[in-house]
């Protein structure tokens, strides 16, 4: 078998990125307000959805929202201060856009690590690894 044969069906065996169906998408929080806090419901159904631990998660939601926050004994997270959905959810898409999407093939098979100190994307699906 030679180089062209190989490359043929090789391009023949690997799936179209393109084609693959159903577009990931973020999932939606569910919030309330609790006095002067935000209680997200669903965090830790999200932080699995996304496939990243609702520490990290929660890490990013501080700084973009610019509070402070914790995780109570039910997995909920619990944010200092009132927040609309719609503010969380813009939250939870710059983090997925961030942390979670292949820069390259915007795919959300990703996984974070670390490599000389850095905090890195690495995606599963193309092989792509990019700096956070």
């Amino acid at each position: 078998m030679d180089y062209d044969d190989m490359l043929e069906r090789g391009i023949e065996e690997t799936p179209d990125i393109e084609s693959s169906t159903g577009r990931f998408e973020v999932p939606e929080p569910e919030v309330r307000q609790e006095g002067h806090a935000t209680v997200f419901e669903n965090f830790q159904s999200v932080c699995s959805d996304l496939g990243r631990e609702g520490r990290h998660l929660l890490r990013f939601l501080q700084d973009e929202l610019g509070t402070s926050a914790h995780i109570d004994e039910s997995r909920r997270a619990r944010l200092t201060g009132e927040f609309s959905r719609e503010r969380i959810r813009d939250a939870v898409e710059a983090y997925t856009e961030q942390y979670v999407l292949c820069s390259e093939c915007g795919l959300p098979d990703t996984e974070l690590g670390r490599e000389q100190g850095a905090e890195i994307l690495q995606c599963t699906a193309c092989g792509a690894q990019s700096p956070t």
